[in-house]
């Protein structure tokens, strides 16, 4: 089965969890696509969304889906993303499309985490796929030395600049045998806004498509 037609097995999963009427916390990537593709056609109708990205607003605006503010919609009952990295303990890396923070803060304010992936994804450590972290501007050479300093390999993201306004470092070599560790360090960081690691705020379930069918990771 291809990586495509897994992402859709996904996403049709994902969709048995979302309710008519609903506000939705929406993520950005890949298979968030597929989840907006699948929307379109599934008959559900919502209330609006919570889009973590102008790409995502983008796509749910064009099938007619209301995008909310988040400031005045308060805590979501679920929020569907996907991962560039998930291990055993739903414990993710996110941030290759480069809406991390505003996918934190979604995942924050929701009260279900339902992350959506192809079985590629799944990994026994995290830290293949290099671990984003958005900074501030003026903030990336500090950074990229305290970054270099708990053994990483840090490489400014070309040519991208965040929705935020901010630079994206990814970073490779890191030792993520305890993620929410190294989350917590980087955080505290001068000038970062946030990392892509989700090992505190990890999600409550993951959605893994693969060539025997759907499983499921939860607590």
């Amino acid at each position: 089965m291809s990586a495509e037609r897994l992402k859709i097995e996904a996403a049709r999963a994902a969709l048995k969890e979302v309710e008519d009427g609903m506000i939705l916390g929406v993520g950005t990537g890949s298979t968030v696509n597929a989840l907006i593709r699948e929307l379109e056609v599934s008959g559900l109708r919502l209330e609006g969304a919570v889009s973590s990205s102008r790409e995502t607003t983008d796509r749910l605006e064009a099938i007619g889906v209301k995008v909310l503010d988040p400031n005045h919609t308060g805590d979501l009952a679920l929020y569907v993303d996907g991962a560039d990295e998930v291990d055993a303990h739903r414990r993710l890396i996110k941030g290759g499309g480069g809406a991390l923070t505003r996918e934190k803060v979604i995942a924050a304010a929701s009260r279900r985490f339902l992350c959506i992936v192809d079985e590629s994804k799944c990994v026994d450590i995290l830290g293949e796929f290099p671990l984003p972290v958005e900074v501030i501007p003026m903030a990336r050479s500090l950074v990229s030395r305290k970054l270099t300093g708990l053994g990483g390999r840090p490489e400014l993201r070309d040519g991208v600049t965040t929705d935020n306004g901010n630079w994206i470092l990814d970073v490779r070599n890191l030792d993520l045998v305890d993620p929410l560790k190294m989350e917590t360090a980087i955080n505290q960081i001068p000038g970062v806004v946030t990392v892509g690691l989700f090992a505190q705020r990890r999600a409550d379930e993951v959605i893994v498509a693969g060539e025997g069918g759907i499983r499921r990771l939860t607590a």
